[in-house]
């Protein structure tokens, strides 16, 4: 309902204000009620649990990065000064003492092998477990034996001897007939083991290492015929098996 607005009779005079009217009442209720003011955000628990999250991994961060780039430092400098080489390894000499493939393909062999180990580095001791090998010939194991475990000086060669048999082993009529009609054979020996390093009064964790001699020939005994040992020489490659927590390299 619209106010009512009621005028004076009488008239103004010239040069008087006009007269003063009464409120309304839309002016009454604006004058006593408040004026709007927005109540600030609380902060939110999930936005400050992020924010704390994302500090720690980026604390995380700058500490790993922070030990790799420490731990190459570390390596450089010991490369520096070191200059470690891994070591050499060579068949000098391999001899059938006996083989005979029985009518029913069994296989019983010993071969006597001498290696030598090869130490290059001038200030590094190695440190070796004992070492297994196997002599291998078109996938066919001929003898498996064990090195005994031994301290190689800096800048030496260290002679290693052994005997690996077989015992047994049947062998297909293919394999059979190859064995007891070559007068030569040509062999692959694996040789593995775990060796560290010593540098003065440190030693270092055990690492793997894995020879794989290839090339070699054997003459095959023929009766009661002895054999002369040979040298094959041969190629060996080492490998080293480095690990890094569940990793191997």
């Amino acid at each position: 309902m619209a106010d009512r607005v009621y005028t004076s009779s009488k008239p103004i005079p010239r040069g008087a204000p006009p007269p003063a009217f009464p409120p309304t009442k839309s002016q009454i209720n604006g004058a006593t009620r408040l004026a709007y003011r927005p109540q600030p955000a609380k902060p939110s628990r999930r936005r400050s649990r992020r924010g704390l999250c994302c500090s720690c991994c980026l604390s995380l961060i700058m500490i790993l990065a922070v030990l790799v780039i420490l731990a190459a430092i570390a390596s450089g400098v010991f490369y520096a000064i070191y200059r470690p080489r891994r070591p050499v390894f060579s068949v000098s000499s391999l001899r059938f003492a006996a083989l005979k493939v029985s009518a029913g393909g069994h296989l019983t062999s010993r071969l006597n092998i001498n290696v030598t180990a090869r130490n290059p580095n001038k200030k590094l001791v190695y440190l070796y477990d004992p070492i297994s090998i196997s002599v291998l010939s078109g996938g066919v194991d001929v003898g498996d034996g064990t090195f005994a475990a031994f301290v190689q000086d800096a800048a030496s060669s260290t002679l290693l001897s052994t005997t690996a048999s077989s015992s047994g082993q049947l062998l297909d009529s293919v394999a059979a007939s190859d064995l007891r009609k070559s007068s030569s054979m040509p062999v692959e020996i694996d040789m593995e083991t775990k060796a560290g390093v010593k540098i003065g009064g440190l030693k270092t964790k055990k690492m793997g290492i894995k020879v794989r001699c290839e090339g070699i020939s054997v003459a095959v005994p023929k009766g009661k015929k002895a054999v002369v040992a040979a040298s094959p020489g041969g190629d060996c490659k080492v490998k080293l098996r480095i690990k890094i927590w569940k990793w191997t390299l």
